[in-house]
């Protein structure tokens, strides 16, 4: 399959941005939410956790909500985050003499800026973690806001450097979300939940690299926000992305597990044991597949609904159409209008 990137493919669950929506919420009244969530392609009214939203659905809503509402963090924390804050960040990160650096100055900026929790860099022999402390023990941690800041880290770093900053672990001061296996698509490695705070690790090995941003990639950067802070490119982010890349590049309908675990380099036995690990199935992974292109599909409007359930391997319109409504608790043809 061609024309498209198999991450950028990619769908999350409804209750991944749930707690965004509630944020938006409370910076903005309920006829602005509704416009925003329309603009942005999303249905105005409750969603099903288990639904899935685009990649493109929810960086458009950044980019009409941020302006919109003032806040550039859109209520994920207790004071907004005013206009041009994320322009500055930019600019200060990329005068700084070293990724090292870079880290320490994106600690600082956000500690002038955050009433709730601050930035705490911590460096050891082996990692380099930057850790988000609540100046209250009372204070919960607001799941779609930590998985922003530290992707914001993560995503200021790898486009500094040009290209993905390695990460060991993220860790998150949350039970184990329904949602957990979303986080798979924002971040290239181990995700831990019910940690005592939240925080990224990196290897300080790879901070060697050079900083070579000019202004204008800069401008380029912050007009694309936050496609290229959220969503990067890697192909190692975890065995099951690895796994779905190479589904996407090949015949995916027919390709089968001994196929993908050979060209992965490890035995079928092994692939399945990490896929497990990583809370998901071969067989999974080629179902969300089928539903994301399915998707995909359906945006585009080149193609009819009958062709495009044949193309996903449905037996009959009928079965796509209940798939489909699963899948976006919408029907084909309202999802495309």
């Amino acid at each position: 399959m061609t024309g498209h990137d198999p991450i950028s493919l990619t769908t999350v669950s409804a209750g991944f941005i749930q707690d965004w929506l509630d944020a938006l919420g409370s910076r903005c009244p309920p006829e602005m939410l509704r416009s925003l969530l329309h603009r942005s392609g999303l249905q105005s009214g409750p969603m099903n956790p288990q639904q899935r939203v685009t990649l493109e659905e929810i960086a458009r809503l950044y980019q009409l909500a941020a302006p919109e509402t003032g806040d550039e963090m859109m209520g994920l924390w207790c004071r907004p985050i005013r206009p041009r804050a994320l322009q500055h960040l930019v600019t200060v990160q990329r005068e700084a003499s070293s990724l090292v650096s870079a880290l320490y100055r994106f600690s600082t900026f956000w500690n002038l800026l955050l009433d709730d929790f601050r930035l705490e860099l911590m460096h050891r022999s082996d990692e380099v973690e930057l850790a988000l402390i609540p100046y209250s023990i009372e204070t919960q941690p607001q799941r779609f806001g930590h998985m922003l800041i530290l992707k914001l880290a993560h995503g200021l770093l790898s486009w500094l450097a040009g290209a993905e900053t390695d990460v060991k672990t993220v860790r998150f001061a949350f039970a184990r979300p329904d949602f957990a296996a979303d986080y798979a698509v924002v971040f290239p490695c181990p995700v831990e939940f019910d940690a005592p705070h939240t925080s990224i690790l990196f290897d300080p090995n790879q901070f060697k690299r050079p900083i070579a941003r000019n202004p204008a990639e800069a401008s380029v950067f912050l007009q694309r926000a936050p496609i290229d802070w959220i969503f990067t490119s890697s192909r190692s982010h975890t065995h099951s992305l690895r796994v779905r890349a190479h589904l996407y590049g090949a015949a995916w309908q027919t390709c089968q597990l001994p196929e993908v675990a050979a060209a992965l380099g490890m035995t079928p036995r092994t692939l399945n044991r990490r896929l497990k690990e990583e809370g998901t199935s071969f067989q999974e992974i080629k179902d969300a597949l089928r539903r994301d292109i399915a998707i995909r599909a359906i945006q585009q409007g080149t193609e009819s609904i009958e062709q495009i359930s044949f193309d996903t391997g449905f037996s009959a319109p009928a079965n796509f159409h209940r798939a489909f409504r699963k899948w976006t608790g919408r029907t084909p043809g309202s999802y495309r209008a």
